[in-house]
């Protein structure tokens, strides 16, 4: 077990002078299989209900990121103010596969490889 996966997210701190000043966060080193249980009654939730708008369906997946992945190490609205607009959806799901399938970015591969 020593080998558990992990995944990170990158988040938009400030912006200075047209440089950007990002913070990278990981997932705890455990994460039980209860939060997979909640992601995949939110997957269901979000892809299976026609009575969520859009922007709702976004808040719970930001809600369950911040709060059930990445265990309050930012706070909601340091996740929407932190996501590049064009990608944030897709950073959110990707998120939310990892739990559910434990699919890691490439990026996140090379840089646990580099650590090891």
């Amino acid at each position: 077990m020593a080998n558990l996966k992990r995944n990170m997210i990158e988040l938009v701190k400030e912006v200075k002078e047209g440089e950007i000043v990002t913070e990278k966060y990981w997932t705890p080193v455990f994460m039980p299989l209860s939060v997979v249980y909640k992601a995949l009654d939110l997957n269901e939730e979000i892809y299976e209900s026609d009575e969520l708008k859009e922007n709702e369906k976004i808040e719970k997946m930001v809600d369950f990121v911040a709060n059930d992945i990445y265990k309050e190490q930012f706070t909601k609205d340091e996740l929407v103010n932190g996501l590049h607009a064009p990608d944030a959806v897709k950073i959110l799901r990707e998120q939310v596969l990892f739990v559910t399938r434990g699919h890691q970015s490439d990026e996140t591969k090379k840089f646990l490889e580099k650590k090891d």
